[in-house]
Parts: structure tokens; C-alpha cells; sequence
């Protein structure tokens, strides 16, 4: 937990759960059903400002026992993505959080090329990743996969697990220690729900059936919710994301495409863009295929989406900066009339 000073009437809590418009808060006395303070609606220029699942945050008590929240607390880290929909704005998806399991389920759910993006975001938001396997009787080997798995994912630890009988699922638990909170991140159907259970040796979470057309499961998540297993993980489920749009990610795509930054190390230029400038690495390792253009294309492709989102993000801050004075502007004029209705 952060240091913070709190007042006589404060507490310090964890938000556990995020509503509408309210938040359950767990502190050392209990959980609280929480509102935020007037000034934190007001001050807050953008959603990602907010409370998300994780974060400490300081709140007063009211009557009844219920809290209001006055402010956040520094985070640690913050997974994130850009919201659904064409807006454009930060969606923190948890807060403080230390490990994301990037699940895939064996067989028809199984995508280099997704879990490339899955490692982007988890590096950038400060968090350790681990690949997480499910299913794993769905095939005779995983040989194949984990082949696949070394060319994208260097020293990421990967466990190929079935939550169902078990197996596996003493290793993942070594690997996760005790106090640590950790995110589940992976599509709808994966089995994160029944990996939930099996980590927790009890049935935590609701489990959906398989279809057998896909392989892919039902939805069972509806929201983001903090939970602390018997084992004392602090666990974090979250709906199914088969589309996790970057938000930012720079300094996630350099580790997540180390390699490739290695290479661009090598070109004789500095400012080499990798097109058709002379003595280019990574040109040279394409045409021998010590480079795969499938990696290549998806390199290129989260470098634009960030890109992207940057310039967005620019005209979006600009505009809520915009729009916080014209309020401003507009409270203090009423409050000038008023002032001078009363003289």
C-alpha cells in the first residue's frame, strides 16, 4: 500500500469492484459502498483519472457507513487500453498490479499475433507477464506452440496447464507468490473463469459451456472485480478482450520486439527506416529469414496503431483542457452574479 497522509476522518481502501457510479472500497474496518467527491468528478479531466479496480485510494466516511472517495493514490502500474467504440480515451482495465497471465486456450483460440499485442500492453504498463496456456487436453502435444511461443516471447515464462484435471496448475502456482495481484487477460471462452477456480481450489468464479463449432466458450465475466484467494493472491478477472487497442505502448513494443530493435541497432544509419537504405539490418535479416515477415508486418502494424493513438490523444487532452476552463468560466460568472444580486 502507498503512503499517504490521512486525515482524522479519512481512510485509506482498495477499490475492489467499479459500478456506474459507485465503487466497493475494502479498508482494514470492512468494505464500503463508495460515491467520489464532488471535487474529484470535477477536477478529473478524463475517465482514466478515476478509480479502476486497484487503486488505493483515500476516502471519508458518511452516514450509514458509506465513503466518499476524495482522491486516488500514486499507482504503481496501470493496465490499460483504448475504450471500445470510436472515442478516443484511456480505459484503465485494473491498477497496482504486478502479474498479467496472458491466457490462450489450445487449439482454435491459439494467435502469436494477438499475444504479441497481449506482452506490448502488459510491458508498458509495468507489469510481469506470464503466458498461460489452457486446455491443454484439447491436444496430443504443445511442442508445436511453444516452438512458436520462443520466437515472440523471449524468457516470458509459459505453462501449459488444464484447470479441469490439474495438470500444470501446481507449477503456475509456484511461479505466484503469495501478496502479489495479478490480471487475467484473454479472450472470451479461454477458460479464465475455470483457471479462477483451480487457482483458488474452490468454485470463485461461474463457468460457461464450449461450443463446438469454435471451441470458444460463453461469456461468464461481466465486470472487473478484485478477489483474494485462500493462498493470498490478489486476483483481478476481467470480461473476455478479443480486441485489446493499444493506448500508448512505445516502450512496451521495444521489449515485446526486442529483436527486431537489436537489429535496427546494426543499420548502417541511424535514422534508417528500414526501406531501401543501403547496409539495413533488418532488411538483410527478412531476406535470409532469421526474421519472419509475419512478426515484421505485426511489428509494423502496432507501431502505426500507437502512433496513432498519439496524435489522438493530443487533440483529445487538448479539447477536456478546453472544456474544463469553459466551466470554470461559466461556475465563476454565476458565482459574480450571484455576489452581486446579494450587494
Amino acid at each position: 500500500m502507498p503512503a499517504a497522509e490521512v486525515g482524522d476522518k479519512e481512510q485509506t481502501g482498495r477499490v475492489v469492484a467499479v459500478f456506474q457510479k459507485q465503487y466497493r472500497v475494502m479498508t482494514q474496518a470492512g468494505e464500503t459502498l463508495s460515491e467520489l467527491s464532488g471535487k474529484m468528478r470535477f477536477e478529473a479531466l478524463a475517465k482514466a483519472e478515476l478509480p479502476a479496480v486497484g487503486d488505493w485510494v483515500i476516502q471519508s466516511m458518511r452516514e450509514q457507513g458509506k465513503g466518499r472517495i476524495e482522491r486516488v493514490l500514486p499507482r504503481s502500474s496501470q493496465f490499460s487500453r483504448k475504450a471500445a467504440g470510436t472515442e478516443t480515451e484511456e480505459q484503465i482495465i485494473c491498477a497496482n498490479v504486478d502479474v498479467a497471465l496472458l491466457v490462450m486456450a489450445l487449439g482454435h483460440d491459439f494467435n502469436v499475433r494477438r499475444l504479441e499485442r497481449y506482452l506490448t500492453v502488459a510491458w508498458d504498463a509495468g507489469v510481469t507477464p506470464i503466458i498461460v496456456l489452457t486446455k491443454r487436453s484439447l491436444v496430443d502435444s504443445v511442442d508445436e506452440e511453444l516452438q512458436e511461443l520462443d520466437l515472440v516471447a523471449f524468457g516470458t515464462p509459459v505453462f501449459a496447464v488444464d484447470s479441469l484435471t490439474g495438470e500444470g496448475i501446481d507449477e503456475l502456482k509456484i511461479a505466484l507468490s503469495p501478496g502479489q495481484t495479478i490480471v487475467l487477460v484473454g479472450s472470451s471462452g479461454v477458460g479464465k473463469s475455470t483457471l479462477v477456480n483451480a487457482l483458488a481450489g474452490s468454485h470463485l468464479m461461474e463457468t460457461g459451456g464450449v461450443r463446438e463449432d469454435d471451441e470458444r466458450g460463453r461469456h461468464t465475466t461481466t465486470h472487473r472485480e478484485l478477489k483474494k484467494l485462500d493462498s493470498g493472491l490478489i486476483l483481478v478477472d476481467t470480461p473476455g478482450m478479443r480486441e485489446l487497442a493499444l493506448w500508448d505502448g512505445a516502450d512496451g513494443l521495444e521489449t515485446t520486439f526486442s529483436d527486431i530493435e537489436t537489429l535496427a541497432v546494426n543499420c548502417r544509419f541511424r535514422d534508417c527506416e528500414h526501406g531501401k537504405e543501403p547496409g539495413c539490418a533488418v532488411r538483410k535479416a527478412l531476406e535470409t529469414g532469421d526474421l519472419l515477415r509475419e512478426r515484421w508486418d505485426s511489428y509494423l502494424k502496432l507501431k502505426r496503431e500507437i502512433a496513432y493513438a498519439e496524435r489522438k490523444q493530443s487533440v483529445a487532452l487538448q479539447a477536456a483542457e478546453r472544456d474544463r476552463w469553459k466551466k470554470i468560466h461559466k461556475e465563476n460568472q454565476a458565482r459574480m452574479k450571484t455576489k452581486y444580486r446579494k450587494a
